[in-house]
């Protein structure tokens, strides 16, 4: 296996398909390289290590949800187009905490990003108020739920769940459906997440 000492270099593309592929290496080049950039850009606009942390793993998941929806081409450095998107995602994320900046200290050059990944970053943010809502539910309900969403008949969930008829397991989904659509609505995250 090639170590970080020994290839230095990786271009773009070479990038984008190691984050594609999970490829640890690209994935550590890309840390060692950027991050601190980005850490600077977080601290000095307001955040600390801990918001450059989340900003910069959010920019990596957000890259690679990209990279496997579509074959990202991009027509800049790769550390312009990271610094990019870590750029909005902090944005939204002073907006979120009504944090007003006068002037944003920029310490890297940026591209102006298209609408989508605007729409990426709003999906990743309900995903993970569902995913928390969802982690809360009880165990019955969450392998209901996720049965459910695998579209397994309501006879056979009935069956793996030990229940006594396919109308108790229509029952019991709606209800644990209602139960965490009432839990999520209740978030104030929810509210910010429509506007």
């Amino acid at each position: 296996m090639t170590s970080i000492k020994n290839d230095p270099k990786f271009n773009a593309e070479e990038i984008i398909k190691g984050i594609r592929q999970h490829d640890k290496l690209v994935l550590q080049y890309v840390y060692i390289t950027f991050y601190q950039f980005i850490k600077f850009f977080v601290n000095r606009n307001s955040g600390n290590d801990d918001d450059a942390e989340d900003v910069y793993q959010d920019a990596i998941i957000i890259i690679y949800k990209k990279a496997k929806k579509e074959d990202l081409k991009i027509n800049c450095l790769f550390k312009t187009y990271l610094y990019s998107v870590c750029r909005i995602l902090w944005l939204k994320e002073l907006e979120k905490k009504k944090i007003k900046i006068e002037k944003l200290w920029d310490n890297e050059d940026y591209i102006d990003l298209s609408d989508d990944i605007l729409t990426i970053i709003e999906k990743n943010e309900k995903y993970k108020l569902y995913q928390s809502h969802f982690l809360r539910l009880e165990e019955d309900c969450q392998k209901v739920l996720r049965l459910s969403l695998n579209n397994v008949p309501l006879k056979k969930i009935a069956q793996i769940m030990g229940y006594k008829s396919k109308d108790y397991a229509k029952k019991r989904k709606y209800k644990c459906k209602e139960k965490l659509m009432t839990s999520i609505k209740n978030d104030p995250k929810f509210n910010e997440l429509k506007h």
